[in-house]
């Protein structure tokens, strides 16, 4: 049945009580893509919500934080490159993944240098999307995890030397 996606639907998803392995913004203005993608995405573990077009998703991302938006290229109103700069206004850290039925190596690589994630071409293999998503998120813990990385290294390169002196000291003192 082609029920209506109110705007924003929240599809819930149980296991995402507690921790849900991220949260998808699906931008399309194909119904049948909105009908299907969100709920295959939620299948796999994370919480998805649904728009039929970017300017709905900008409404979505002024009232909450996304992990990912997966949205389509070709849209009424405002396209997914327009919907891009608009969203990297808001969050520098939400990653951009283009979806389109109408691909040229032009606009994959106006996408990727706009700061798009990925690129991937309709229709979408599952799989793929799926593999990129967790890629995307094991990217966002590596970036997490860079300032704290970098003071550890900051840490050992000052205590290394020390540790020479005082190892240097004590083979002076011991003999």
């Amino acid at each position: 049945g082609s029920a209506a996606i109110s705007p924003l639907a929240l599809i819930r998803n149980p296991l995402c009580a507690r921790s849900c392995m991220a949260k998808i913004l699906i931008v399309d203005d194909e119904q049948d893509v909105l009908e299907t993608l969100p709920e295959v995405v939620r299948k796999w573990g994370h919480e998805t919500f649904a728009a039929k077009n970017g300017v709905e998703a900008l409404l979505a991302l002024q009232q909450q934080n996304f992990d990912f938006i997966v949205t389509d290229v070709k849209m009424p109103e405002m396209d997914g490159m327009e919907l891009l700069q608009k969203i990297q206004e808001f969050d520098k850290n939400v990653m951009v993944i283009f979806l389109t039925g109408y691909p040229s190596l032009d606009s994959a690589i106006t996408a990727m240098r706009s700061g798009a994630y990925d690129y991937l071409v309709k229709p979408v293999n599952l799989d793929e999307l799926k593999l990129r998503i967790e890629r995307g998120l094991e990217r966002k813990e590596h970036i997490k995890a860079l300032p704290l990385l970098r003071g550890l290294n900051w840490a050992l390169l000052v205590s290394i030397p020390l540790w020479l002196l005082l190892g240097y000291i004590l083979t002076k003192l011991l003999r």
